[in-house]
């Protein structure tokens, strides 16, 4: 995956975790539709058939959850003060632990594109979403607002 190679050559440590893709959506999903009933996920399709992970993006294409798009979320993500995060993907079960960071920014992702991508950190406070209509749709970052 030519993401970890970039990332371990800007010293950023990286650890494959291997069959996590669906816990992390789940976490995600928990965290960031939380607010929807299982009809309005459905709705905008957030699952596909049979239950199985549709888009999880579609929180922030439908506007049912506050976020910036485009190049505002990009510059949010960049600056966003990154201690450790997750990296998922919506079709793929594998994931990453990213490790210190701070220096993981959207430049990192341009050979990432015609996938879903979710960046997060490890509590689930705020998430970057790259999807696969990037350029139509996205990329979508969020902060959970503290209340």
């Amino acid at each position: 995956m030519d993401l970890i190679d970039k990332l371990k050559r800007k010293k950023i440590q990286v650890t494959e975790i291997p069959k996590w893709g669906p816990y992390l959506r789940k976490e995600w999903e928990d965290s960031f539709a939380n607010h929807l009933t299982k009809k309005e996920k459905a709705s905008i399709h957030l699952f596909a058939k049979g239950g199985a992970s549709g888009h999880l993006w579609h929180v922030f294409s439908y506007n049912t959850l506050e976020c910036l798009e485009g190049e505002k979320a990009e510059e949010a993500f960049n600056y966003e003060a990154k201690k450790d995060c997750y990296v998922f993907f919506q079709h793929e079960d594998d994931a990453l632990l990213v490790e210190n960071a701070l220096l993981f920014h959207t430049d990192d992702l341009f050979d990432e594109e015609d996938t879903d991508m979710y960046i997060v950190d490890k509590q689930f406070q705020w998430t970057f979403a790259v999807t696969h209509e990037t350029g139509l749709c996205g990329p979508y970052f969020t902060r959970i607002k503290e209340s």
